[in-house]
């Protein structure tokens, strides 16, 4: 039983180091040619190098991130607190009888 073949399954890739029958076919030469050799290793260089960029990217979209929400979020709510206030005070203004001030003419002297 065990000197039969297996009937379907998948066949796995043979080894670098282990002998076929067929090692003057046109296939593995081509596969143990240098240039089939250099090109993947070109490829698992380029993996590694958009690995390690995509890392970064990453680290730092985070800190711009938080960054603006730390810095410039808190500064967009005060503004917008300065705003309501100067309206508040314009209209209060307006109620009491005052002339409107306009901030962009020079106050007269």
């Amino acid at each position: 039983m065990a000197s039969q073949p297996r009937r379907g399954g998948v066949s796995l890739p043979e080894r670098p180091g282990a002998k076929s029958n067929n090692q003057g076919s046109i296939i593995s030469k081509l596969t143990d040619s240098q240039i089939v050799s250099r090109g993947k290793q070109t490829a698992c260089d380029a993996v590694y190098v958009s690995k390690k960029l995509l890392r970064s990217t990453g680290k730092a979209a985070w800190i711009a991130g938080t960054t603006f929400l730390i810095l410039v979020v808190p500064l967009i709510i005060e503004m917008d607190r300065e705003q309501q206030f100067n309206e508040l005070e314009l209209q209060q203004a307006s109620l009491l009888g005052a002339p409107p001030v306009n901030p962009t003419l020079p106050s007269p002297r």
